[in-house]
């Protein structure tokens, strides 16, 4: 009967308290958070001045992120400036004259579809190189080995890797930019019949100094924002192969949220 009985009995269901109650402490912790910002900022701060270990890097660094990735970023300015053209030719039709199709060219590539498709096109490009370099390095335990050597394993590895990535990324982008304003050019010359002087008029027009640096300031932050996922993503990995894959997506959708949100910060800013 007592068998019977407790086989019919309902029992409450199993939870893992523990665990909500750390969540919970974690979201709701002020000090905990305040603690982990000053323990960061305080590693930041180390990682930094410790310029013996990563000024031999930067150069390197320098050269795999920006550097190798001039030419996708060549690639892209180049249709980017052909669809601008096109676009802006059937926009204007019988409504505003053709040659401000020289004006929404340029200002659309220096100010916005420049910086921000260059930086998304390398943030899957080095986004992904990064986290699944380092997250390498963590799961064969070479990030474990460094730190037995007595190397800051932040000075040594995420400070070249940002650094190169901040100063990069708006050289890459300056690429960008001429390419896809005389991608537009030679489009509105060829196949819109566009004169050059009425594609520099319309190019002149309404063009100012702020539309270039406004742009490459954006890059700067995208480049360091991409660099700074890549590196958390990769240092945080777990689990092998699969947890190196993981890492790598995860940068890459961070990196490109990270533009995004940065592109809306700068408006609201700088504009």
């Amino acid at each position: 009967m007592t068998v019977v009985s407790s086989l019919f009995t309902v029992h409450p269901p199993l939870y893992l308290p523990h665990v909500s109650i750390s969540l919970a402490s974690r979201l709701t912790d002020p000090a905990g958070l305040v603690a982990r910002v000053g323990r960061w900022t305080t590693d930041a701060a180390r990682a930094l001045a410790d310029v013996a270990t990563w000024r031999p890097l930067l150069l390197e660094q320098m050269r795999r992120l920006g550097v190798d990735s001039v030419p996708i970023a060549i690639f892209i300015a180049v249709f980017t400036g052909i669809v601008l053209a096109l676009l802006s030719s059937y926009i204007f039709t019988g409504a505003v004259p053709l040659y401000f199709v020289g004006a929404l060219v340029g200002k659309t590539v220096m100010m916005e579809l420049g910086p921000v498709l260059t930086g998304m096109a390398l943030a899957g490009r080095v986004g992904a190189n990064i986290a699944a370099e380092l997250g390498t390095m963590r799961v064969t335990e070479q990030v474990d080995a460094l730190e037995t050597l007595a190397y800051d394993k932040y000075a040594y590895l995420v400070v070249p890797r940002v650094i190169a990535a901040t100063l990069m990324f708006p050289i890459v982008t300056s690429f960008a930019m001429g390419v896809g304003v005389a991608s537009g050019w030679i489009t509105a010359t060829n196949v819109l019949d566009l004169s050059t002087a009425e594609f520099l008029k319309g190019l002149k027009q309404f063009y100012l100094f702020k539309d270039i640096w406004f742009g490459l300031v954006k890059s700067a932050s995208f480049g360091a924002a991409v660099a700074l996922m890549g590196c958390l993503q990769g240092l945080g990995t777990e689990g092998g192969a699969e947890g190196v894959g993981r890492s790598t997506t995860r940068a890459v959708v961070l990196g490109c949220e990270s533009i995004l949100v940065l592109d809306a910060f700068w408006a609201l800013v700088l504009l």
